[in-house]
C-alpha cells in the first residue's frame, strides 16, 4: 500500500534553499568550482546508495544524477552560461551544513530530495532534451553498428545536427517560461 503526502513550500521555505544555494556560491567562486560542484553531487548520490534511505528520498535523488552526466558530457556541449545554470543547480550539494545534515539518520536526505525536485523542475526543459540526446546517440550508434559502420566515424557531424535542433528546442523553452518551474525561479 502506498501513501501520497504533499506538502507546500512557502516562500520562506524557497528563501531558504535559496540562501544556502547563495552561500555555497560565494564559497565556490574559484577556479576549481566546477569539478568541486560536479564531485560533490556524486559523493551525494554515492552517500545516499550506501545509506537505508526510504524511497521517497532515494528515489529523487537518483534522478540528479541525469543533471549530473549532462553538465560533464563534452558531447552534450552546453554552452559557458547553460553550463554554470546547471552547475549554480548542483551547488547547493557542497554546503556540508545544508537545511538537515545528512548524517541523520533516515530523514539526513530529506532536504537534499526535496531540492531535487526544485532543480528538476527548474531544469526540466535542459534535462528532457539531454535526455532526448542521449536516446539519439545510443540508438544511433546501435543503428550504425547493426550495418557493420563504426560509429566513430563521422560522429560529430551526426551528432551535431540532432544537438543544435535539441539546444535551439530547450532554449526556446527556457525563455518562454515552460520549462516546468512553476513560477519561482531560483538564482543561479
Amino acid at each position: 500500500m502506498s501513501l501520497d503526502i504533499t506538502f507546500t513550500l512557502s516562500d520562506d521555505d524557497l528563501d531558504h534553499f535559496q540562501k544556502i544555494v547563495d552561500k555555497a556560491k560565494s564559497a565556490m567562486a574559484s577556479t576549481e568550482s566546477a569539478a568541486q560542484i560536479e564531485a560533490a553531487a556524486r559523493q551525494l548520490i554515492d552517500d545516499s546508495r550506501t545509506a537505508e534511505l526510504p524511497d521517497f528520498i532515494a528515489s529523487r535523488l537518483s534522478k540528479l544524477e541525469v543533471v549530473i552526466n549532462m553538465v560533464g558530457d563534452a558531447e552534450w556541449k552546453l554552452s559557458d552560461e547553460e553550463r554554470t545554470r546547471v552547475l549554480g543547480a548542483l551547488v547547493y550539494f557542497c554546503d556540508p551544513e545544508d537545511l538537515i545534515p545528512d548524517h541523520i539518520p533516515g530523514i539526513g536526505f530529506l532536504d537534499d530530495a526535496i531540492y531535487v525536485e526544485l532543480v528538476i523542475r527548474e531544469l526540466k526543459a535542459e534535462i528532457e532534451s539531454y535526455e532526448e540526446f542521449c536516446n539519439f546517440r545510443i540508438s544511433e550508434e546501435k543503428r550504425r553498428k547493426d550495418r557493420g559502420l563504426d560509429p566513430h566515424v563521422e560522429r560529430e557531424a551526426w551528432l551535431a545536427d540532432k544537438r543544435a535542433s535539441l539546444h535551439a528546442r530547450m532554449r526556446k523553452r527556457r525563455r518562454s517560461g515552460s520549462s516546468g518551474g512553476g513560477g519561482w525561479r531560483l538564482r543561479w
